[in-house]
């Protein structure tokens, strides 16, 4: 029986409660599973919604073999208009377990191309998954969006950081500059050699927000976020509308985990920022320690150290041993550079489909000045 693709409802819970059991038993991470409830926990659609999630899955004579999710928000483009575009994102085949399912997988993307033919992805892992090995032969504008790191508690990155751990020689070099200081010593000259360099801002005021409605009423138009956006957007290319509304509909109050900020100067908001710690799970690369994530930020030309550091310190508050954060706009990376983040490899990759790309020419033009940002891909809203 041909496979459909059908909007996920109620009914359809058990079927794909059955799906993520055979997924499990088949071995795979426990966290690579379908969502649970057919309606979003997060960003569900409602009236008028501008940004919200849809479920869809793929039915094989009444057996889940698939499903994928859709967010549906407004972009601004280079040509200086506003469009509403997909995000194609938590693809799951039961292809990864069972080859005779292997094209389940181009069955989803197909489907959500046609839904959305102004359709990115952001994230994925790597070039070596298999969706960016399909986007990238199909012929989608790709590009690695820029990983940056801060190392808080040196001792702790050395004794944790598994992928720097590889080889028993490794291991005794790095416990040697962990217990001897000399990896505490090397981290603070660094610093404070980033310091001496970093720019020369005037001190800006970083408050702590319970939600960015309440940050933006009682201000005049001039001080809001919703002004901050229409000012800060001219220097994308391309980025998420991040006006007062939508950071409203993106980060409600209920959402504990993160911490808003506003960064002001003499009463003015000058930019924000949106913080969080990274998800923890057993075969994490990062070992023991508390790795924490710059998810999202926006600032006014020329502000955007301010808005780094303010958010750094904040993480630095809270305790953090290491700082990360993914950041496609080439001068948010010089940003996060003059702050003491390191530029690492990056696994996460922006691709777009030829119908949005057509829209993002020339795209190595466009490309560096694109905000991009964990928030825009995978993990939200509890892995950053």
């Amino acid at each position: 029986m041909a496979i459909v693709i059908q909007p996920y409802r109620p009914e359809h819970e058990p079927a794909v409660a059955e799906f993520n059991r055979r997924l499990r038993q088949a071995g795979e991470d426990e966290n690579i599973v379908f969502y649970r409830w057919a309606e979003p926990r997060w960003l569900p659609r409602a009236a008028e919604s501008r940004i919200y999630n849809e479920f869809f899955i793929a039915v094989d004579g009444g057996i889940v073999r698939g499903g994928y999710a859709l967010k549906t928000q407004e972009f601004f483009f280079p040509d200086g208009q506003i469009r509403s575009i997909g995000y194609y994102h938590h693809p799951l085949s039961e292809g990864i377990v069972n080859k005779a399912h292997a094209l389940v997988g181009t069955v989803l993307l197909r489907d959500a191309m046609q839904r959305a033919p102004l359709l990115y992805c952001l994230g994925m892992g790597g070039y070596d998954r298999p969706l960016p090995r399909m986007l990238v032969r199909l012929g989608w504008a790709h590009c690695l969006v820029p990983f940056f790191f801060r190392i808080v508690n040196p001792s702790r990155f050395l004794r944790n950081m598994q992928t720097l751990r590889s080889s028993p020689p490794r291991k005794f070099l790095m416990d040697l500059a962990a217990y001897s200081g000399a990896g505490w010593a090397g981290s603070k000259l660094f610093q404070s050699y980033r310091s001496l360099r970093a720019p020369r801002s005037p001190a800006a005021e970083c408050c702590e927000v319970a939600s960015f409605e309440a940050a933006s009423s009682g201000v005049t138009k001039s001080e809001s976020l919703q002004s901050l956006w229409e000012q800060a957007r001219q220097t994308c290319s391309f980025t998420a509308v991040r006006d007062a509304e939508a950071l409203r509909i993106l980060y409600p109050p209920v959402q504990t985990h993160l911490t808003r900020m506003v960064m002001k100067r003499n009463g003015s908001a000058i930019g924000w920022a949106v913080v969080g710690e990274r998800r923890k799970h057993a075969k994490s690369k990062y070992g023991n320690m508390r790795v924490g994530s710059v998810v999202d930020c926006f600032a006014l030309p020329g502000e955007l150290f301010s808005v780094v550091r303010g958010a750094t310190e904040t993480l630095e508050r809270q305790g953090f041993d290491l700082i990360l954060s993914n950041q496609s706009h080439q001068a948010w990376g010089e940003a996060f550079k003059a702050a003491g983040y390191l530029p690492g490899p990056s696994n996460f990759i922006f691709a777009a489909s030829k119908k949005l790309a057509e829209l993002l020419a020339p795209f190595e033009e466009v490309r560096p000045r694109m905000h991009l940002t964990r928030a825009d891909g995978d993990g939200l809203p509890a892995n950053f």
